[in-house]
């Protein structure tokens, strides 16, 4: 495929995309698929949640496009992938498929946790099935080659379920999800280029179009939020974009890429499961202890906050690329850039601040201990705990 065919391609998922939220706007009032004011969301009023529905239509142009490329008017694409096994991409389109119908429903009818976790470890088996697979690397610490064997399926599956995940829980503020999968999907789209990766490199640009689309109407203060059913498409969308472009190379640091360039809401997932686990909370239990939260509460507005957040994400994207491009200790510079722009955000933040209450906020007591402190206090015997003190 030629730069003028991608670009093609981009152009109509944007195009379709932003033509399809006026409709789906409409079509979000229609069924209550709303989000009211509340304590912890920041819409002031009553804001369509249906987003994803326009961006998976953008989605499905942009496959028209290529589908009539081919077919009419001599575009080339890979009948087979690069990987060792075929693919088959009706298969892939059928499990990003299901994971954005679980976010459709989810946006109808609020889904129990349990079941949109299982409709994503689902639509990821299927598309795992299809064959695409991580199924090898070569060891960080010496030279031999990991096979992983049958293990490459549920490697795959959590790989894919972890994007639909923290691109979910990163989806906060307008326009936050879809520039950063933007962002992502651009560098990736890069790297596959560097690589020869056509499919790595349609998809990729496909997923920039939708998200650019989108975020005409999604960029503070947002008309329509992207809801389940988008951030769940572009999770696993952008899951499967870095499968296409890193599954050729067995070497580490590649595989290592599609996580540096996540690297934002992978952090912000991460510290929420610490945070929620040791204040013994359930991982699934919504708090308002976020990245974009902390920065809101630091006195930034939404737009402010988002484009620090876009301005992270480029970083970690920018040194993503040199650290897989370069060799040796050319590497460094950008790993210590990396790791030290995270580190100032997760120390300024203070996101994991909340982990300390642990130890100063033990559990409740319960059973006979809840009933002698009870009787303790009773009697004037337990001391105020001063945590000013600490």
């Amino acid at each position: 495929m030629t730069w003028l065919q991608y670009a093609i391609v981009a152009a109509v998922a944007c195009i379709a995309t932003m033509a399809l939220v006026p409709a789906v706007k409409r079509l979000a009032f229609k069924i209550d698929a709303v989000d009211y004011p509340s304590e912890r969301r920041v819409n002031k009023e009553p804001v369509a949640r249906f987003g994803g529905v326009a961006m998976f239509g953008g989605l499905i142009c942009a496959l028209a496009v290529i589908v009539v490329g081919v077919a009419f008017f001599g575009w080339h694409f890979p009948l087979h992938s690069f990987v060792e096994h075929d693919i088959s991409y009706p298969g892939i389109l059928a499990g990003i498929t299901l994971a954005f119908l679980v976010g459709v429903a989810d946006d109808i009818f609020d889904l129990k946790p349990a079941h949109k976790f299982l409709g994503q470890i689902i639509a990821a088996a299927i598309v795992a099935a299809s064959g695409l697979l991580l199924t090898d690397m070569m060891n960080p610490f010496g030279h031999e080659q990991l096979v992983f064997g049958w293990l490459a399926y549920p490697i795959t599956v959590f790989y894919l379920v972890a994007f639909c995940n923290v691109i979910n829980l990163i989806d906060g503020l307008d326009g936050l999800a879809s520039g950063i999968t933007a962002i992502s999907a651009a560098t990736m789209v890069v790297f596959a280029v560097i690589t020869v990766r056509p499919e790595a490199t349609f998809f990729g640009l496909a997923l920039v179009g939708i998200c650019l689309g989108f975020l005409r109407y999604n960029f503070h203060p947002a008309s329509i939020f992207m809801g389940d059913s988008g951030s769940i498409l572009l999770g696993m969308s952008l899951g499967v974009v870095s499968l296409f472009a890193t599954t050729k190379s067995t070497l580490f640091v590649s595989l290592l890429m599609p996580i540096i360039v996540a690297g934002v809401p992978v952090i912000d997932t991460a510290a929420a499961i610490i945070r929620r686990a040791r204040q013994h909370k359930s991982v699934m239990q919504a708090d308002r202890g976020h990245i974009h939260h902390r920065l809101l509460s630091e006195g930034y507005s939404q737009r402010t906050t988002v484009l620090i957040m876009w301005g992270w994400t480029a970083i970690l994207s920018i040194c993503a690329l040199f650290i897989t491009e370069m060799h040796g200790l050319s590497r460094l510079p950008f790993i210590c850039i990396a790791l030290g722009v995270s580190a100032f955000f997760v120390i300024k933040l203070n996101l994991l601040g909340p982990v300390l209450q642990h130890h100063y906020n033990p559990r409740p007591a319960t059973g006979k201990k809840r009933a002698n402190e009870q009787f303790n206090a009773a009697s004037g015997e337990v001391r105020v705990h001063d945590d000013s003190a600490k």
